[in-house]
């Protein structure tokens, strides 16, 4: 595979057109991501308030926060076979009024329990976008800027936690947890009411026998009649299969690289430690040396700047350098800067020291945003087959959300077990692990159509 990974596109690749109606359509459906990063930023302020008010154990205070990563799990399963079946734009506008509904049972919730079912549905809503989002921006997006507009998700997602953060800032004067949690209901509206303007996928119209619309969608979004080179793609991958796929297809010899790509890279995304990142970054400030609570919210706002910062350089990057590099370069300044972080935790802390770790870790998340960060949401959305696409991308991310509960759940328990230095160091090995993984496995997709992807996984498993 790793010839492969590194064909170049087809000289013959359609150059489709880009309007600003496609940019409209991505912006919305982006939208999701704004939601899944903001919901999991903003309950590590509103905890803080939520655990006086309902007087919760330690049991509680990780019931509140994990059981959105069940929701999440759950939501990004499913999430890819009713897209596959109901469609995108449907399975968005579904989005959207899960975010609103849990958006609001959290802000009145009356106890514990309703607060639990008020995150469970924010839940259910992240792992819906996390396994449609990515899908209806790949299949709207011509092939040149398919790889920016798919990061609008990603850059999304920063967003979101970054205005967490501001927000929680905001209300921690006056404790107001409930607008913390329930200010979510805005983008969600603004979601909702977006989708309703906007086309479903052509390629899921064409797949469901609606041609004619189809054709008309895809005029629509590329802004000219001359569509006929991408039609004809589009119609000629049909022509490959006559039924809709099934889980049972992700085994097949011409899915199996494509579903170990997409699953391992789930894996690795969180296994190198980014959400200890983002769930503690105060917990790790504080430890480094950094004391009080104000100093430590503004150094995770400073991390959280520099995230969306180096997400809208990666933007810029992924579709002029290609996703490969990017996925190298960025993955080996993980591996670096981890190793580092390591270090800063074997001498005594200090005020010098402390900074060095916020400086490290604004090192580690820029690499990660240029890399894991963007390129696996990217990836797991352009290298299925039509017929499973959703499926597969559903699957992909629901074994992202469980590591992401997995590597959460164990974080202070290696901080206890290993000490800092040591779970750093484990999370810097498996970052070499990933960075092996990517260079030997993961194909570059840059400037070539989602059929001719499509087909390249299926002559390289011809017999």
């Amino acid at each position: 595979m790793k010839t492969s990974a590194k064909t170049a596109p087809s000289p013959a690749a359609p150059q489709a057109e880009q309007t600003g109606f496609v940019f409209l359509a991505a912006a919305f459906a982006a939208l999701g991501g704004l939601l899944f990063g903001y919901d999991t930023g903003v309950i590590s302020g509103a905890l803080i308030f939520i655990r006086t008010q309902f007087g919760l154990t330690t049991f509680q205070q990780e019931l509140v926060v994990s059981v959105v990563l069940v929701g999440a799990t759950v939501g990004a399963l499913s999430g890819g076979r009713l897209a596959d079946v109901f469609g995108r734009r449907f399975m968005l506008l579904i989005t959207a009024l899960i975010f609103v509904t849990g958006a609001l049972v959290c802000a009145a919730a009356p106890s514990l329990n309703f607060l639990v079912i008020g995150r469970l549905i924010v839940g259910l809503g992240i792992g819906f976008s996390t396994s449609t989002v990515p899908i209806y921006i790949s299949e709207v997006s011509p092939p040149q800027a398919r790889g920016w507009q798919v990061s609008l998700f990603q850059l999304a997602i920063t967003i979101g936690i970054l205005a967490a953060y501001l927000v929680d800032y905001v209300f921690t004067q006056s404790g107001s947890w409930r607008w913390m949690l329930g200010i979510a209901v805005v983008p969600g509206a603004i979601l909702g009411l977006g989708m309703i303007r906007m086309p479903e996928s052509p390629r899921w119209l064409a797949e469901h026998g609606h041609s004619s619309q189809a054709r008309e969608v895809l005029a629509r979004i590329r802004g000219t009649e001359n569509i006929e080179s991408e039609w004809l793609e589009i119609q000629q991958t049909l022509a490959r299969t006559d039924e809709q796929g099934r889980f049972s297809d992700l085994f097949g010899p011409s899915t199996r690289t494509a579903l170990v790509i997409g699953v391992g890279l789930a894996i690795f995304q969180q296994v190198t430690g980014i959400n200890t990142v983002i769930y503690y970054a105060p917990l790790i400030v504080q430890s480094a040396g950094i004391p009080s609570a104000s100093g430590a919210i503004l150094a995770t706002a400073g991390i959280g700047l520099v995230n969306v910062l180096m997400t809208v350089v990666a933007m810029w990057l992924i579709d002029r350098m290609g996703r490969r590099p990017l996925l190298l370069i960025g993955i080996a300044g993980m591996i670096f800067s981890l190793a580092v972080l390591g270090f800063v935790f074997r001498v005594p802390t200090g005020s010098t020291l402390a900074w060095l770790a916020v400086i490290t870790l604004m090192v580690y998340v820029a690499s990660f945003a240029i890399s894991l960060g963007p390129i696996f949401w990217l990836l797991i959305a352009e290298i299925y087959p039509l017929r499973i696409r959703g499926i597969a991308e559903g699957t992909a991310a629901g074994v992202n959300w469980t590591f992401n509960f997995l590597v959460s759940f164990t974080f202070l328990t290696l901080l206890e077990t290993l000490g800092a230095s040591w779970t750093f160091w484990l999370y810097a090995v498996l970052a070499v692990a990933s960075w092996l993984f990517a260079y030997y496995l993961v194909p570059e997709t840059k400037g070539r159509t989602l059929e001719e992807i499509e087909q390249s996984f299926r002559q390289s498993h011809a017999p």
